[in-house]
């Protein structure tokens, strides 16, 4: 069996101790025993489940007994010791998105995320005000009022702007605003709900940046919605996989305390022996 979530067709990542090594397998100093998190979606991870002992549905994180196998090429990661568990798992889940952005982004550019307010879009956002820097703008967009004010909190943005992102006219009005008119070099979709396509194209400026870091994205109407308003932008499926993109997500947390603290707030639970 696989994993698939039917809205955004993804399928999340998993963690859990190796119980047997392959005799091909690459020789990376992994042990039996050693607890690891697969750095591949579970919509490609082979999976025997003999029961689900609990489903969080504020993280969205479930506790199952099973076996998976992890293929020779697909990247993992050994949990950290300095971090909870759930939290390093809430992390290392998106840590493709603040890879790309650090890519991405130049300084003095102004950027836009949406679906800012959530675990991806609060490591892209302290990531675009870092490579962005003093001369650049970063502006997030999110539904949630208290999402909201958790990124004003953070200070992670230059302005924080409540925007249904299934509503492109919305959009492309309060990053105008924001903006002066000139809209955003880079814009960063992390949100995970369909029929964002749109706002993310009409809110970068002719010439800029659209990463589509969720998975809800559909490639049709980004391709056709940016024909049909006469946008000229460069579109990216957002690859979640990028050379250190582990260490660099884990090392946020390290970096901003802040950032950390709500990390722990949302994510931390009691942790249990695991069983995968």
């Amino acid at each position: 069996g696989k994993m698939h979530n039917p809205v955004t067709n993804s399928g999340g990542m998993l963690i859990g101790r190796v119980l047997e090594i392959g005799p091909s397998f690459p020789d990376q100093g992994l042990k039996r025993g050693e607890k690891i998190a697969t750095l591949v979606s579970l919509t490609l991870t082979p999976l025997s489940l003999e029961a689900v002992e609990r489903v969080d549905l504020e993280t969205g994180q479930v506790e199952v007994r099973g076996k998976a196998v992890l293929f020779a090429s697909g990247p993992f990661a050994r949990l950290p010791d300095d971090l909870p568990e759930s939290v390093a798992l809430a992390v290392l889940d998106v840590c493709g998105a603040p890879a790309q952005t650090a890519r991405l982004v130049r300084p003095g550019q102004r950027v836009a995320v949406l679906g800012a307010g959530g675990k991806s879009g609060l490591l892209c956002l302290w990531h675009a005000k870092k490579q962005a820097g003093p001369g650049g703008r970063v502006i997030a967009l999110e539904a949630g009022e208290a999402a909201c004010e958790a990124i004003r909190n953070l200070a992670l943005a230059d302005e924080v702007i409540r925007a249904d992102a299934t509503r492109p006219v919305e959009v492309l009005e309060k990053v105008e605003r924001a903006t002066g008119g000139r809209l955003a070099d880079v814009t960063i979709n992390c949100v995970n709900v369909p029929h964002t396509e749109l706002s993310s194209i009409l809110c970068t400026r002719d010439g800029g940046t659209v990463y589509f870091f969720s998975t809800a994205v559909r490639f049709t109407a980004a391709a056709l919605g940016a024909e049909g308003v006469g946008k000229d932008v460069r579109m990216m499926i957002g690859n979640g996989y990028a050379p250190g993109h582990a260490a660099l997500a884990l090392e946020t947390l390290r970096q901003s305390p802040a950032l950390r603290r709500l990390f722990e707030e949302r994510y931390a639970r009691e942790e249990r022996q695991p069983t995968v």
